[in-house]
């Protein structure tokens, strides 16, 4: 029988719907296979740059080298404040005081005669790398891959093209062989400025490298190896097998923080020379893209473009779950794993997200683990309680979505150039106007409009969480705030005014000129998007009648005035390195000033007696002699202003309910070998949550029908009444 084109058409149309319909809801983007699997999934949305520990020092590629290599030194997991805890180390080192002709001092010496501080390390042994061609050996030991030669690389395009693999112990020596690569003159690490005047040693060591690297290399940049097994340095030596001693000038007891890092995460030489081979680096197999540790889990895709994946490593050490931490983590289920072994899941694949919309949507589809809050997601995510809290919405709540939130130990504040002859210098004049302007930028605020309630308004210099930092009614700047009713209250506008008044400028108006005052602001943000908070900011000096002139400019350009010191007004930031009050108070130490010195004073502020006690302040350890230096220092910073103090933000995190062990740790880079999930769980939420709706095909082809059927019918009648 023939079907007339009509129906053919319907019954088409029908399939393509259903087709359409089953790739919109069946619409997993992983394996059919891998829904039990423990596998946690997650996103970047940046291609990292780096996966050399030397070199790295964002915190996308420490989301990903954090897993992989182990420094000596971790942050304890869950305690707060935070605290170093031993890695691969037997435990924390005791620094050996010296004078400067090398005689040992008691522990209470005084900084003033401490010439040097030798910290010794010893390494646990049983330790060994992860599986790596770099370590490959045959059955008499010899190393398979470290003489390639060009045909030997003519079918190697990954680093899984290499048949075989190996791995050995980890030693004392890889620890020693690392620290000497961040003077290595190609490798430019970030932080050899600073260990420069701190190793023992290290500012000749680089120099000598340089010249080294100059003479070996003939001019080539690639496919170039330098021994640094051959070259010593003085203040960084092997004690045996597993014991290394590092000698660093003075003391500096946040030099234990900068050693929990992967800057100092051990490198095996026979890693560094394999991927130094000629024709590596032209086939992207580098350092810089495999990363060779002894971490809970290791890189076996890295397509950055894409999608990378981090396996369990199969010959990581014995490592097991806290057994303690603060008060209501046990409440909070964090305790539930304790003492059990890690990491808990096996594998952890980051796929690439350029935009906010789709990760949100997958996350709510379950097919992220864990997300952020977006600003465009954040009315749909969060609401406020009557008291101010920040809780998940009602949809999310019926989801088991839940909410962590925590404030960062960060600081984004506007700051005054110092150096200005009209908002600078040190005067009471100066002082009071200063003052006026912090008063009448409303950071509570800002806060509310463009930061959806993520952060805290700023009292001073130090970010919560961090030794010397006061909560309460003693934490307040009393130049800007009164407590009231339990609570800092910004006090007001006609408080200002009468301040700006006596810094002489009347209503606004500079007493000696008649002239109205203006000052300029200088940023970097430009475009549509930064224009509301930039009409914003105008409106807070108005309250004033100070004209505030916008001066947008490049970044290269604004960061030029900044180095000049030709800004008058600016915002700046700053992240804690490490979770000390001398990584917030030395961005206002004199000598750290942004002219002249290109340090992160970037308010060029100098005060004689902050700088005094800053020098006291910084070596001490966390004492109450401590705190009251840092309470008389905050003071003087507060009194001056320097910085319109700004926000502390304050950080967002959403969790399905399968995620476990998630607690916010904004010091430890290597929190995913604590985490826990129910895989099942997941698989059932998530077929739930996407089950294919097909009614709605069914009406459309009931529609089809009957628009199609009466032609159909015709064309049957037609058909018979046409002579045969």
């Amino acid at each position: 029988m023939k079907c007339p084109g009509a129906m053919r058409f319907a019954l088409l149309t029908f399939l393509v719907l259903i087709c359409g319909a089953a790739a919109a809801s069946w619409n997993d983007p992983y394996p059919a296979a891998d829904a039990t699997k423990n596998i946690l999934y997650t996103a970047f949305t940046e291609r990292p740059k780096t996966f050399d520990p030397a070199r790295a020092y964002s915190s996308n590629e420490y989301a990903v080298i954090a897993q992989i290599y182990e420094p000596p030194f971790q942050y304890h997991y869950l305690k707060r404040p935070y605290m170093l805890v031993p890695l691969t180390a037997t435990g924390m080192p005791t620094p050996v005081y010296l004078d400067n002709r090398g005689r040992r001092l008691p522990r209470d010496a005084p900084a003033a005669r401490i010439a040097y501080s030798v910290y010794e390390i010893h390494i646990r042994p049983g330790i060994y790398f992860q599986p790596s061609p770099a370590l490959a050996r045959d059955a008499s030991g010899k190393l398979l891959y470290d003489h390639l030669s060009a045909r030997d690389l003519d079918d190697v395009h990954a680093i899984g093209d290499f048949k075989h693999t190996g791995t050995r112990e980890l030693t004392a020596a890889d620890y020693v062989y690392q620290i000497k690569r961040l003077a290595h003159p190609r490798l430019h690490s970030p932080i050899l400025s600073v260990m420069d005047d701190y190793i023992v040693g290290m500012k000749q060591y680089a120099a000598t490298l340089n010249q080294v690297y100059r003479e070996v290399s003939g001019g080539r940049e690639k496919g170039v190896y330098l021994d640094l097994t051959k070259y010593p340095l003085s203040g960084v030596e092997q004690v045996d097998r597993y014991t290394y001693r590092i000698k660093i000038h003075g003391k500096y007891p946040q030099f234990l923080y900068w050693m929990a890092m992967p800057f100092f995460a051990p490198m095996a030489p026979e890693v560094d020379r394999f991927f130094s081979q000629p024709g590596m680096a032209q086939k992207n197999l580098t350092l810089d893209w495999y990363p060779v540790g002894t971490g809970a889990y290791m890189l076996t895709v890295n397509n950055p473009n894409r999608q990378m994946v981090l396996v369990r490593n199969p010959n990581y050490h014995e490592e097991r779950y806290p057994s303690e931490g603060e008060p209501g983590d046990a409440a909070a289920g964090l305790l539930a794993d304790a003492g059990k072994r890690l990491p808990f899941i096996d594998r952890i694949e980051f796929s690439l997200e350029k935009e906010q919309i789709p990760y949100w949507n997958k996350f709510l589809q379950g097919y992220y683990d864990t997300s952020g809050v977006s600003t465009e997601s954040f009315d749909q995510a969060i609401r406020f309680s009557a008291g101010g809290n920040a809780e998940v919405s009602e949809v999310m709540r019926k989801k088991g979505i839940r909410l962590l939130t925590s404030v960062a130990p960060s600081t984004s504040y506007l700051g005054f150039n110092m150096l200005d002859p009209v908002v600078g210098g040190y005067t009471e004049r100066a002082r009071k106007l200063r003052q006026a302007i912090s008063i009448a930028i409303n950071y509570e605020e800002q806060i509310s409009i463009f930061r959806n309630g993520r952060g805290i308004a700023a009292q001073g210099p130090l970010a919560p969480g961090i030794f010397g930092y006061r909560s309460g009614q003693e934490g307040i700047n009393p130049y800007v705030y009164d407590w009231v009713n339990g609570q800092p209250k910004r006090k007001s506008i006609a408080y200002a005014r009468r301040l700006l008044a006596q810094a002489g400028y009347p209503d606004g108006v500079d007493r000696k000129t008649g002239k109205p005052l203006q000052i300029n602001f200088e940023t970097p943000a430009t475009g549509p998007e930064q224009k509301a908070r930039l009409d914003w900011m105008i409106k807070q000096l108005d309250k004033l009648h100070i004209q505030l002139v916008i001066r947008a400019t490049d970044y290269n350009r604004f960061q030029e005035k900044m180095r000049k010191g030709d800004a008058q007004l600016f915002e700046w930031g700053w992240n804690a390195d490490y979770p000390d009050p001398e990584n917030f108070l030395f961005l206002l130490y004199g000598p750290n000033k942004k002219v002249g010195h290109g340090g992160e004073n970037a308010a060029n502020y100098d005060n004689p007696e902050f700088n005094r006690l800053f020098e006291r302040m910084k070596n001490m350890e966390d004492t109450p002699e401590r705190q009251a230096i840092i309470d008389r220092m905050v003071d003087i910073a507060r009194r001056d202003a320097p910085w319109a103090w700004g926000v502390n933000p304050k950080d967002f995190l959403l969790l399905h309910s399968w995620v476990y062990n998630a607690k916010p740790n904004h010091m430890a880079n290597n929190r995913l070998k604590y985490l826990r999930i129910d895989p099942v769980e997941r698989a059932g939420r998530r077929a739930a949550w996407n089950r294919p709706v097909l009614w709605p095909l069914a009406v459309i082809f009931v529609l089809l029908v009957a628009i199609v059927l009466p032609a159909v019918v015709a064309y049957r009648q037609r058909e018979r009444a046409t002579p045969g």
